[in-house]
């Protein structure tokens, strides 16, 4: 049996150091332990007697008249992008770039950001429970980010701000497009045989239609500059690796805006991509559903930098028009879980190596196995915790991985061309791989590497836990290879962006 110590430096792993610790010298809150009273055999003090009706409805209507009167919207501001009234070209560019590599700034300061200790006015704790400062007026405490009275402005306010939300646009309309192309290229009956219906596709055409919104919002944040929608190419061949697909691409997108959403310097664009990115938290829940998985496995959605979103996004985007807004984020090298765990198994161990529908980082698990070896048409009642079919909730009783398992690695060399136009090159600084990062919640947990290989190794996936109870390796996460093991958290988390060797996904649960 292969067993190895694993080597841990963690937000919350081992050391409990990404979510605020009581300082020195002040008391802690108590701890709430033990069964709480009233929920331990409890009796309801109710009771309802509810008979379901023996006989379900058959014949609908008239229906009951309600007062009303005639009403309309009145003018609404446009949308950037219509809905679909036709087909769009999809497929791998194979043209010339006219140039190459991410933008750049007039002058660049330095290699590194140095760390440094916390900022000097960290120095707010509160020991008694009750407001410290006077109130500027009733009810409003005091503090807070543009509370002062002054005019809100929803406009990026610096290249921090542009580039992150040029990057998310990016993100709007490669969704728009991607849940618009799998409703056209496969038909209803494929659908139904991944046991999707006709209200499970409509639900699809409504996410397309939200995301016209949230391009259209971050089209005005940003100005004259924002990028267009592109044409793309997409890793699915069935409607189960079409749910798949879009399940990671939500994930990366997601979690892209939550590693650069409290850095921004306009709070006012801040507030209002996080109402965008709430609704994109519940569209990567529906198709973690759709695809048989647990909706919701964790307790917290991880933050990533922008320039690993980008690098999960790049591949696949074909070509963009000319003269489109370049972004400035890094493109790591692509790092592949050779045994990536395949969720349309009844028995995710039995993943044979490579086991994908292609060759890029996110692209989904191949979901062509035999019938006798998936999971897809189980009957989940007969088989409870074997069917991954569409459903609110599953509890597998095979877990897509666990704690100590062996998780084999491959991973390129820099210099590749990527992305729109193939004009951008995959770059890093780091020095040699030394150990396998995973981030995951609030968590980032260090495991050693064990090179094997030119470019392929091993390590063991962590049993840490970011509080007790909950695993921190869970959900579709993100994995890279690092020259070293720094001491991060969730808000400092780019400054890891120096020391990556590769980055990918891992599908853990």
């Amino acid at each position: 049996m292969l067993t190895k110590s694993f080597l841990t430096s963690s937000m919350l792993a081992a050391l409990a150091a990404a979510a605020p610790a009581p300082q020195d010298g002040y008391s802690v809150a108590p701890q709430e332990v033990g069964d709480v009273a009233g929920y331990t055999d409890a009796d309801a003090s109710f009771s309802v007697t509810f008979m379901p009706a023996g006989t379900p409805a058959s014949v609908f209507g008239p229906d009951s008249q309600v007062a009303a009167i005639p009403t309309a919207p009145g003018s609404a501001p446009p949308r950037r992008s219509s809905d679909v009234t036709g087909a769009t070209s999809h497929g791998p560019y194979d043209g010339t770039p006219t140039t190459t590599g991410a933008a750049k700034a007039p002058t660049t300061i330095g290699t590194v950001i140095p760390p440094l200790g916390p900022a000097p006015t960290a120095t707010y704790y509160n020991t008694d429970g009750k407001p410290q400062n006077p109130m500027p007026i009733p009810y409003q405490p005091a503090g807070g980010l543009g509370t002062n009275g002054t005019e809100p402005r929803y406009m990026v306010n610096s290249d921090f701000d542009f580039e992150s939300i040029t990057l998310g646009l990016y993100q709007e309309w490669i969704e728009l497009d991607s849940f618009n192309n799998g409703l056209a290229v496969f038909s209803e009956q494929e659908f139904l045989d991944a046991g999707l219906t006709a209200e499970d596709r409509a639900y699809i055409a409504f996410m397309a239609i939200q995301e016209t919104g949230h391009a259209t919002l971050l089209t005005n944040m940003l100005g004259e500059t924002a990028p267009p929608q592109c044409t793309y190419n997409y890793p699915y061949r069935t409607v189960r690796e079409f749910i798949d697909w879009n399940m990671k691409l939500t994930r990366f997108g997601e979690s892209g805006v939550w590693g650069f959403l409290a850095h921004m310097d306009a709070r006012e664009v801040a507030n209002l991509l996080s109402q965008s990115i709430a609704t994109e938290a519940r569209q990567q829940i529906s198709f973690r559903q759709m695809l048989g998985l647990p909706p919701q496995p964790v307790w917290f959605e991880t933050g990533i930098p922008q320039s690993w979103q980008w690098t999960y996004l790049a591949p696949y985007i074909s070509s963009c028009p000319e003269n489109t807004t370049r972004l400035a984020w890094q493109n790591f090298p692509a790092l592949f879980i050779d045994n990536q765990p395949n969720p349309n198994r009844f028995s995710p161990n039995d993943t044979k190596p490579h086991e994908v529908a292609g060759d890029r980082i996110a692209d989904p698990a191949d979901s062509t196995i035999p019938a006798d070896e998936s999971c897809v048409n189980i009957n989940g009642t007969e088989h409870p915790g074997y069917s991954c079919g569409p459903a609110i909730a599953r509890n597998r009783s095979e877990p897509l991985s666990f704690p100590g398992k062996l998780v084999n690695l491959t991973w390129e060399n820099p210099g590749l061309a990527v992305g729109p136009n193939n004009s951008y090159i995959t770059d890093t600084s780091a020095g040699a791989p030394a150990f396998v990062a995973w981030v995951s919640q609030l968590n980032l947990t260090y495991t050693p590497l064990e090179i094997t290989g030119n470019n392929t190794g091993y390590t063991y996936q962590p049993a840490g836990e970011v509080y007790e109870g909950d695993p921190a390796v869970n959900d579709t996460m993100f994995v890279a290879l690092t020259d070293a093991n720094p001491f991060l958290t969730p808000f400092n988390l780019s400054m890891i962006n120096p020391h990556v060797v590769a980055l990918g996904l891992y599908q853990a649960g």
